[in-house]
Order: C-alpha cells, then sequence, then structure tokens
C-alpha cells in the first residue's frame, strides 16, 4: 500500500487496520488521546468492541459525541485513577505518545487498567529524519508533519529508545510491527527503515 499518495482519511485508515488486528472481536477497548473518536468508531463497526475514549479537547470529545463514541474529558498526564485494575482488554494510544509529558505514567497505567496495551509513534530514527537532521533541519514527513515551531509532538524518539523504556518499566514486547513512508513492512533494521511502529505490550511475567 503506498500510502504516500494517499489522502488523510486512507492513511488513517492504514493505521486503524495496523491496530485492529490485534483487537479480538468484542474486546473492551480504552483508546487514550482518541481525538474524534474514529478508531473506536471503526473498532465499534468491525470488532464489535465495547469502546470508551478519553480526550482533552473539548472540539474533539464533541466530536466523538457526534460520532456515537462514549468518551471522558480527561487529561491523561495526571494518570487514569479514574479506571479500576484491568477494567480493560486492551488499551489503545495512537501516535500520540510522542506529545505526552508523562510518558512512563502513561504506560504504566495503561498496563494496569488493560490486560494488553498497543502503541504506535513516528520513528525519528528514520532514514530520511536522520538525513533532514544531518543537512541541518528538523525532518517533516507523512508521520511527522508539522514544522518544529508548530508541533505538538514533546518527545522525539527511536525504536530502540522506545524499547530499552519498556525493558526499564518491567514491560514485555509481545509484538511490533514497522512501516517506511510506502506502507511497507520493514523487518531490517527497522529502527533505521521503518517511519511508523507499533507495539503490542504486557506486563512481564514475574
Amino acid at each position: 500500500m503506498n500510502i504516500h499518495k494517499l489522502s488523510k482519511r486512507e492513511r488513517e485508515r492504514f493505521d486503524f487496520d495496523i491496530i485492529a488486528h490485534w483487537i479480538p472481536a468484542g474486546e473492551r477497548v480504552l483508546d487514550l488521546g482518541c481525538g474524534d473518536g474514529n478508531l473506536l468508531r471503526y473498532l465499534s463497526e468491525t470488532k464489535r468492541v465495547e469502546g470508551c475514549g478519553v480526550e482533552i479537547n473539548p472540539q474533539s470529545v464533541l466530536q466523538c459525541v457526534r460520532n456515537g463514541v462514549n468518551v471522558l474529558q480527561i487529561d491523561i498526564e495526571g494518570g487514569l485513577s479514574g479506571f479500576e485494575d484491568l477494567s480493560f482488554d486492551h488499551a489503545i494510544i495512537s501516535q500520540a505518545l510522542q506529545a505526552m509529558h508523562a510518558t512512563e505514567r502513561i504506560l504504566a497505567e495503561m498496563l494496569r487498567v488493560a490486560g494488553e496495551a498497543v502503541v504506535s509513534f513516528p520513528n525519528f530514527a528514520y532514514r530520511t529524519n536522520r538525513s533532514a537532521v544531518a543537512k541541518g533541519h528538523m525532518p517533516v514527513s507523512p508521520d511527522l508533519p508539522y514544522e518544529w515551531y508548530d508541533t505538538p509532538n514533546v518527545r522525539f524518539f527511536t525504536l530502540v529508545d522506545f524499547e530499552a523504556l519498556c525493558d526499564q518499566l518491567g514491560i514485555e514486547i509481545r509484538e511490533k510491527l514497522a512501516f517506511d513512508e510506502t506502507g511497507r513492512r520493514v523487518t531490517d533494521d527497522p529502527n533505521l527503515n521503518g517511519s511508523l511502529a507499533f507495539y503490542l505490550l504486557g506486563r512481564r511475567p514475574e
């Protein structure tokens, strides 16, 4: 699939399809930083999930309601204390972790309230991003579409960085997928050749 030439909606669908293959039908799903609720709506339509979204932006919350998605207006940076342990099967944060300050807390909370977590994020170490930095510029790409002065991203990390943090936090990486800008799956040195990464996480067995 060539996502370079796809519309924003088609790129979104690509992301949703990858996440959906890890979500069994009928599960309870929590989507953190759910935006307009389109992912939960998609999972509801294709996997019949029982979903709940968490979002801080009032306009996005309103769009969730219009999409028929259950949503709570919460700042996830402060934790998920309103949710009981293992109240969901999967917690998802899709291409939003890089916009969060409390990275460690969010990952820990995801695996407190859910049996598994799905995380996707752009890889700052992708070869074209490295090339941009080598030329003296911050990278701009389909997966990092913002200029340095208007980006919502506050964390710029790589697959290697993320995996090291998971190891530090006692989080088990159960599966991972990486794709280049054309939507082709990458298995050869994904930290160099992968533009977008997806991880399925769980608690490490004691």
